[in-house]
């Protein structure tokens, strides 16, 4: 239930954003603002975001050993500040060449400045979000994720309302750096909290724990947006930068739909699945995921299939009307993703490293190649028709192989 309502407040921001950013942006602005996301996530990931999701792993499985759970977030803490600032450096360095890239423009280039200056509060509050999710403290990230959600919509309205894609690109630099302060305040008055535990000697053994997952975080970090890098390219190549900045609002209008869903895989299963000890445990959670967050996937798909009209006209605006013609594949796409997910979070939980980085790689790979040949043959609709193949594909592979190797490896 907390976990809902944080997640009804960052639906409501997100969807508020949305309608701000169709009016003072555009269609082919959304497009811009998809490359600097996907850039974000992969610095992140990069300079120390890779290793939250074992953060959020080991806090939970020693929750009954403090001492252990503060090695862990002493190593964290550690390799995040000494990667946040090699990558600071580095991204206020190589401004214009990294604007050239990623906006084919120098126009842009100011909100590298601003992203190098924050990354280091950009990835403490995402590893203090980890430690709070590890501990269930379920009602303090809640506070934190609203703080976030609202600071979010206070500060991309306000620039994007000012400076138009200038103010957009700037917000994405920093929203989630300021509210690093909110989630500061809450864990400092945890008594589990103290700021030497943030700090110290980086332990061999843990740091090769995190390099597990690390590698793993990489992988998705680079392919994943590098794979919506390619396709938006390929749209813009094919249709022009509008149709890109449609399909780039159709992902977006996935995304905040879906959260209720994905958010929960993250909250509460990734922390479930890595305190079990038994085969039979980790089966039975898997078809409670079934039973109860794979519903929410379809009945949320078919509600916004259904009101698809009125969704692009409250949320966007009547340019993105093009967008409609995206709806139906990318649902269908979006209910196989979610049941090929809670088969996948247990690669995650359970650290299955190899599968994880074959799948990875090998379903961003296909998804491009899908993507490109589906656009030359069904037009712009063909980008969600590669979309829902590709899913139907990756949930067939999870089903196949994740039970099979947990079956290998652990008690029954």
């Amino acid at each position: 239930m907390l976990n809902g309502i944080a997640v009804l407040v960052k639906t409501a921001t997100m969807f508020l954003l949305n309608k701000i950013l169709a009016l003072y942006v555009g269609p082919s602005g959304y497009a811009a603002i998809g490359q600097f996301q996907n850039f974000i996530q992969m610095v992140t990931s990069f300079a120390g975001g890779s290793i939250n999701t074992a953060v959020v792993k080991y806090t939970a499985e020693y929750g009954d050993n403090p001492n252990e759970q503060r090695k862990i977030w002493q190593n964290a803490g550690t390799i995040i500040l000494a990667l946040s600032v090699i990558f600071s450096l580095l991204i206020i360095i190589f401004q214009k060449p990294l604007s050239l890239y990623i906006f084919h423009s120098t126009e842009y280039r100011s909100v590298f400045i601003w992203f190098g200056i924050f990354l280091i509060f950009f990835n403490f509050n995402a590893l203090f979000l980890a430690i709070l999710n590890g501990k269930k403290e379920i009602l303090k990230l809640v506070i934190a994720n609203i703080a976030g959600s609202v600071f979010s919509l206070a500060i991309t309205g306000f620039l994007a309302y000012q400076y138009h894609i200038l103010g957009a690109l700037i917000a994405l630099s920093i929203y989630q750096s300021i509210a690093f302060f909110i989630t500061l305040i809450l864990c400092v008055k945890s008594d589990w909290f103290k700021f030497e535990f943030l700090f110290g000697k980086i332990d061999k053994a843990i740091a090769t724990k995190f390099g597990h997952y690390a590698l793993m975080a990489l992988v998705s970090a680079v392919c994943v947006p590098l794979s919506q890098i390619v396709i938006r390219s390929l749209l813009t190549k094919e249709f022009g930068a509008s149709y890109a900045g449609y399909w780039e609002a159709m992902t977006r209008l996935s995304g905040a739909y879906l959260m209720l869903v994905t958010t929960t895989l993250g909250v509460y299963y990734l922390p479930r699945l890595s305190e079990l000890k038994t085969y039979t445990e980790i089966r039975h959670e898997v078809y409670t995921g079934y039973k109860f967050i794979f519903p929410l996937a379809l009945m949320g798909g078919l509600a916004v299939y259904l009101l698809r009209d009125w969704i692009i006209k409250l949320l966007f605006t009547e340019s993105f009307m093009p967008m409609r013609e995206l709806f139906l594949w990318q649902i269908i796409g979006d209910i196989l993703k979610i049941g090929s997910w809670i088969l996948a979070y247990l690669m995650l939980g359970r650290a299955m490293v190899k599968l994880f980085m074959v799948t990875e790689i090998g379903f961003s790979l296909l998804l491009i190649i899908i993507t490109y040949f589906s656009i030359k043959n069904f037009g712009f609709e063909g980008s969600t028709i590669a979309y829902m193949i590709n899913y139907m594909f990756y949930w067939l592979i999870m089903s196949i192989f994740v039970f099979k190797k947990l079956r290998n490896e652990m008690v029954i």
